[in-house]
């Protein structure tokens, strides 16, 4: 089985930079199918565009555009790509790092998606700095990584046990299988509606509505990074009442406007 060492992946590498023991790349990814592989380093794989599939030991993954994947160093696995074109982000780390930023290397095992949306607005800002490297990018590449493996952390290995009814909320946020409003939310998990709004914020670190909004906007990231769509059909994709409704909300979590964002990562 081949080891993919630091830097290495399938591909055709379009840029590359390192900062203070993480490496960031972003790759076209051309082979209709790796070979089983895992890389000496840990890192996350942000799907920019196209479908990938990922397998593992234990289970297989379908991710389309604006999928987050982790993958442990020890963690051997295969991509097939699913469309003509595809490219993604990585973000790779020396193992190092973890020591000297007092983070909890042992929590860090497996592979498996990320879906709270709060790690998708950290990831959007750090490509943001990929894109832009002006001469404050290294620094805020630091800060934001850090945040981001906090709440890594925080919210992929929690340290006390979740209630069940979490795992399925989370995945059920992904959808729009039901209405989403308290009642539906509440009928469909079973629990009572003033249970559900006092308990999210203790295992969401928001309330249920800031959480739906944050989730709109990262659904909205890929196609800011596809760059096909205006930003009226992204906000009618993503279920925004209007663009200004989507411009504001934009705005207001990831700090500056979607035309803005999209401007400077193209």
């Amino acid at each position: 089985m081949r080891i993919l060492t630091e830097g290495t992946y399938y591909g055709i590498k379009k840029n590359e930079i390192h900062s203070n023991g993480i490496l960031l790349s972003e790759y076209d990814y051309n082979a209709p199918r790796t070979g089983w592989h895992f890389h000496e380093n840990p890192y996350f794989m942000y799907v920019l565009q196209g479908d990938v599939y990922d397998v593992n030991r234990k289970s297989k993954k379908t991710c389309p555009p604006g999928s987050l994947i982790f993958h442990n160093w020890q963690e051997a696995h295969y991509n097939t790509k699913e469309t003509p074109y595809a490219r993604g982000f990585h973000i790779e780390f020396r193992r190092k790092w973890f020591e000297d930023k007092q983070l909890d290397i042992a929590l860090w095992e497996g592979s498996d998606l990320v879906k709270h949306p709060m790690a998708h607005h950290l990831l959007a800002k750090i490509y943001f700095e990929f894109r832009f490297q002006d001469a404050i990018s290294p620094l805020s590449i630091e800060l934001l990584m850090l945040q981001f493996c906090e709440g890594i952390q925080k919210h992929q290995f929690p340290e006390e046990k979740r209630p069940s009814w979490t795992k399925t909320l989370q995945d059920l946020l992904q959808t729009d299988v039901i209405p989403m409003n308290l009642e539906g939310l509440s009928d469909y998990l079973g629990i009572h509606p003033v249970h559900l709004s006092r308990a999210f914020p203790k295992y969401f670190d928001c309330s249920l509505g800031d959480y739906l909004r944050k989730q709109k906007i990262q659904r909205a990231l890929p196609y800011l990074f596809e760059g096909n769509f205006s930003l009226t059909e992204i906000a009618n994709i993503c279920h925004f009442s209007d663009q200004s409704h989507f411009t504001r909300t934009f705005k207001a979590y990831l700090g500056q406007t979607p035309s803005a964002f999209q401007k400077h990562i193209r």
